[in-house]
C-alpha cells in the first residue's frame, strides 16, 4: 500500500487485522496491538507522512515522463540545441515574518511546549530563480509587496547589484512582472 501512495495509519492496520479476525470468528485485537505489530516486524517502520496531490502524482507516470524526454531529445537533435541552452526556472512565494515550528532547546523543568513570538509582518514575497543544465544561474528576481522601491533596500544592505527587486501590490507575479522577468532572463543569457 505504501508504494502506491496509500500508507496505512496504525488505526488502518488495526482495522485490517480486526476484519481478518472477524471473518475467522475470533475476537478483536487489543488497543496497542498495531503499534506492537509494527515494532515486531523489522521491515515496517513508522514515519510522518506528507500529503501529495493526486493530480501531481498522475504526472509522475514513468510512461509520460519517458515520452516527454523522447520529445525533447528529438527537438534537441532536430534544432541542434546544446545542453547548456536548457534552462529551468521556478518561483516560490512565501510569507515574510512567519516562523515555522521546530525543535528548540528549553529548560528541563519546562512543562508543555515552548512558544516563539511571531512578528506581526505578514507580507508576501516571491522569488524567481533560474539555472541551466551546466549549473549557470541567472541572478534572482524578487517580487515584494509594496508600491515603490525603498532606497535602504540598496544602501543599507550588501544586496548584489545584478539581483532585481520589483514591488507589486500583493508581492505576487503578474503578466507585467512576467514580461520584466523575461527581459531580465534575456539580458543574462545572451552571449
Amino acid at each position: 500500500m505504501d508504494e502506491r501512495g496509500f500508507a496505512p495509519k496504525l488505526s488502518d492496520v488495526e482495522d485490517i487485522a480486526n476484519y481478518i479476525l472477524e471473518s475467522r470468528g475470533a475476537k478483536k485485537v487489543g488497543k496497542l496491538w498495531a503499534h506492537c505489530f509494527v515494532k515486531r516486524c523489522p521491515e515496517l517502520k513508522m514515519h510522518f507522512n506528507r500529503v501529495y496531490d493526486f493530480q501531481r502524482a498522475l504526472y509522475e507516470d514513468p510512461k509520460l515522463i519517458e515520452e516527454w524526454f523522447r520529445l525533447i531529445s528529438n527537438m534537441q537533435a532536430k534544432y541542434s540545441i546544446v545542453d547548456s541552452d536548457f534552462y529551468n526556472f521556478d518561483e516560490t512565494s512565501f510569507m515574510m515574518g512567519i516562523i515555522c515550528p521546530g525543535m528548540v532547546v528549553t529548560s528541563a523543568e519546562r512543562n508543555g511546549r515552548s512558544k516563539t513570538i511571531q512578528p506581526g509582518n505578514r507580507e508576501w514575497a516571491t522569488a524567481i530563480i533560474c539555472s541551466n543544465e551546466e549549473g549557470e544561474t541567472i541572478p534572482p528576481f524578487l517580487v515584494v509587496q509594496g508600491q515603490v522601491h525603498l532606497s535602504n533596500w540598496y544602501t543599507e544592505t550588501d544586496f548584489p547589484v545584478d539581483w532585481v527587486i520589483k514591488p507589486t501590490s500583493n508581492g505576487w507575479t503578474n503578466n507585467e512582472i512576467g514580461l520584466k522577468w523575461l527581459k531580465h532572463f534575456d539580458k543574462h543569457i545572451i552571449r
